[in-house]
């Protein structure tokens, strides 16, 4: 008896379909594109224009961002706080790194002495190392 064998219908493939793959990295690719302008989006604040802000490379891990709203409310990470809680939230993260940088977001209508309270309560818990972020005027 005669076997025979049907050598067509073992045969591999050698080519692998990239359609899936491909359209997997297009929709990671869109995800990345929305998502990253939001991911630094802070208050809309109107910084003061000033020329001439240096700009000292600073690791993000180091650096708290505290802004100011005209109306004298204190935001951190995008949650409001009071004074009091801000300060005892920056000292734990001082403790922390002592290599923490606070940037300090005042809108240019916020009022002054909410700046020197912030100011004065970081140097209280030895926290000197901050920066008044400004904006450069327009040039022509």
């Amino acid at each position: 008896m005669r076997r025979f064998s049907q050598r067509s219908s073992l045969v591999t493939l050698s080519d692998i379909n990239i359609t899936p793959l491909l359209d997997l990295a297009f929709v990671l690719l869109i995800i990345f594109v929305i998502t990253t302008p939001l991911l630094d989006k802070g208050l809309e604040l109107k910084l003061p224009k000033v020329d001439g802000q240096s700009e000292n490379r600073v690791s993000k891990e180091d650096v708290r961002t505290v802004e100011i709203t005209p109306q004298g409310a204190y935001v951190l990470k995008g949650h409001p706080l009071r004074l009091d809680q801000l300060i005892k939230e920056l000292t734990a993260d001082f403790s922390l790194n002592p290599n923490l940088v606070v940037y300090i977001r005042a809108d240019e209508n916020s009022r002054t002495k909410d700046l020197a309270a912030l100011i004065s309560g970081c140097q209280h818990n030895g926290i000197t190392r901050y920066s008044l972020r400004t904006q450069p005027p327009e040039r022509r």
